[in-house]
């Protein structure tokens, strides 16, 4: 069953036993105070030995009592979109670690209760890459006497929730801390208001005696500072995340970028695990990012743990692909199944053709799923981290991040324009194929290598990404045709005689679009030809 998703934006505050809840319909913008109603919670937390959730800020919780009871997963709200964080795009805005912190988002997801100690595989999948091979047990045990006051609008709506609770916490585990904690807490928690509320309500519950409270969550309020996991990727990637600027020196702006992939990577994860639509496609892009620029930047590293993690993220490429290329064939085949007159011989092709590449991406998913449980790959993941954190870089990396990047990108245009000229001289069919699938390869480097440049050389690498991806792009549509032409070529009797009309209309179609994806690809090279020659940047 798929997990039940929400936002939720709170702010708690630290309150003394004795204190008085205010009187709350002062509050602008407050008509009505519902009837207040108290409600006996238990919950227990999970995590890892190491603390690896809570050192990334989430929590895993299982709860009884209340209307909310089950399983609850709660997660950094920047996870639902890691494209739009600073660190995804490879550099930070000036002053934005000065900037007031907004009122916590966090994403929570729930699922039923089920069996005590079994993590639901709805919200697994969400944690599982953290996590890797650690399993995750029983961590604290929270019992909490909830006391609610509804806030409504004027209009009637409800807007917020005033939690006043008084907290028991007992440490579970072997390495557990002796002894319990007992505390009170407020929680202000938005249902259909706006943030606007806080401020306000802040300075009326400060008059009560409450103060911004000094913990995230309830579990670091249990578990006192916490330990750090080694995997804890969101202070190491930031600390580096800033130094990403104009003059940054080569190495931080690689790892930057680099850092950026490995959030996406670990935020697809889960997509993928949940067969969410585009999750491999979006995963897949970010490690081959990631492996054109170790390609591209591996001068200013040592050379051996540069080549096993390209090395490694071609494996992960590979096992990605398979599922991914059936995905992209299928579709792209029943899409011109559904342009041919409708009739019995169309829908015999329709049903042939999917089932074909159904199966073939049914085998590749569960290779894929497999590998993602692996010891290899979690071994990759911790071997992303470990030259995220402590880079193995060489002498050469202090050199300025505008010069690197600049002749990174100037070698990744020669590379396309030798190939390009090596693809003029090819005649046709499987020799112009072939050179035009490495040309294809080749704008898919620079674009990668520009975009890691762009933290430093601004619009003019946005530009040469731009002009690469157009030319991948047509190639892209190009190769697909290649393959869809020789599936269908391939079919023989294996096809059936009702359905051999159409599929020879398609196998028609194949050619149209490759000689079409070649003029088109003509077109774009000429019109991103000044832009890609040499001085790039």
């Amino acid at each position: 069953m798929k997990a039940v998703q929400a936002v939720e934006v709170e702010k708690k505050y630290d309150v003394g036993d004795d204190a008085v809840v205010p009187q709350l319909q002062e509050l602008p913008g407050i008509a009505r105070v519902g009837e207040a109603h108290t409600a006996e919670l238990e919950a227990v937390y999970f995590d890892t030995g190491q603390r690896t959730l809570q050192s990334r800020r989430i929590t895993l919780r299982r709860r009884t009592g209340g209307t909310d009871a089950g399983w609850h997963l709660k997660l950094p709200a920047e996870a639902a979109s890691p494209e739009k964080t600073p660190a995804a795009q490879g550099a930070v805005p000036e002053g934005a670690a000065q900037a007031e912190a907004a009122p916590p988002r966090r994403r929570e997801l729930h699922a039923p209760l089920g069996q005590p100690d079994v993590v639901p595989d709805s919200l697994l999948a969400y944690v599982q890459a953290f996590v890797r091979a650690n399993p995750l047990v029983p961590v604290v045990r929270l019992k909490t006497e909830r006391t609610t006051y509804p806030l409504y609008g004027p209009d009637g709506v409800h807007l917020a929730d005033l939690a006043d609770d008084r907290v028991d916490a007992q440490p579970l585990g072997g390495g557990a801390a002796a002894g319990g904690k007992h505390w009170r807490e407020w929680e202000l928690e938005l249902v259909h208001g706006s943030t606007s509320l806080f401020e306000p309500a802040g300075q009326v519950l400060a008059t009560a005696g409450a103060r911004p409270a000094g913990h995230a969550s309830k579990l670091a309020k249990a578990l006192g500072a916490g330990r750090t996991s080694k995997a804890a990727g969101g202070e190491a990637g930031g600390g580096t995340a800033l130094l990403a600027g104009k003059k940054a020196p080569a190495a931080a702006v690689v790892t930057v970028f680099l850092s950026g992939q490995l959030n996406q990577l670990l935020e697809h994860d889960a997509g993928v695990r949940l067969e969410e639509p585009e999750a491999i496609h979006d995963m897949r892009s970010a490690a081959r990012r990631m492996r054109s620029a170790l390609a591209a930047y591996r001068k200013l590293y040592r050379a051996v743990p540069v080549r096993r993690l390209r090395d490694e993220l071609s494996w992960l490429g590979g096992v990605l692909g398979a599922p991914r290329d059936a995905e992209v064939l299928r579709s792209r085949l029943l899409g011109q199944v559904a342009e041919l007159p409708p009739g019995e011989g169309a829908e015999a092709a329709r049903d042939f053709l999917d089932r074909r590449a159904g199966a073939k991406f049914d085998a590749g998913y569960r290779l894929l799923q497999e590998a993602l449980v692996s010891g290899r790959y979690f071994r990759l993941l911790d071997s992303l981290e470990d030259f995220r954190d402590t880079p193995p870089v060489r002498g050469t990396a202090v050199e300025p991040g505008r010069r690197a990047v600049a002749k990174a990108v100037d070698k990744a245009a020669k590379r396309i324009r030798r190939s390009h000229k090596a693809a003029l001289h090819t005649r046709r069919g499987i020799e112009r194929e072939t050179a035009l699938h490495q040309v294809r390869k080749d704008a898919k480097r620079l674009r990668h290598v520009a975009e890691s440049a762009a933290a430093v050389s601004g619009k003019r690498a946005r530009k040469v990404a731009k002009a690469a991806h157009r030319q991948q792009k047509v190639l892209g549509d190009y190769h697909d045709a290649v393959i869809a032409r020789d599936l269908l070529a391939g079919l023989g009797s294996e096809a059936p005689p009702a359905a051999t009309d159409s599929l020879a209309a398609l196998l028609a179609r194949q050619h149209e679009l490759i000689s079409a994806a070649e003029k088109k690809y003509r077109k774009a090279r000429k019109k991103s030809r000044d832009l890609l020659r040499g001085g790039v940047l």
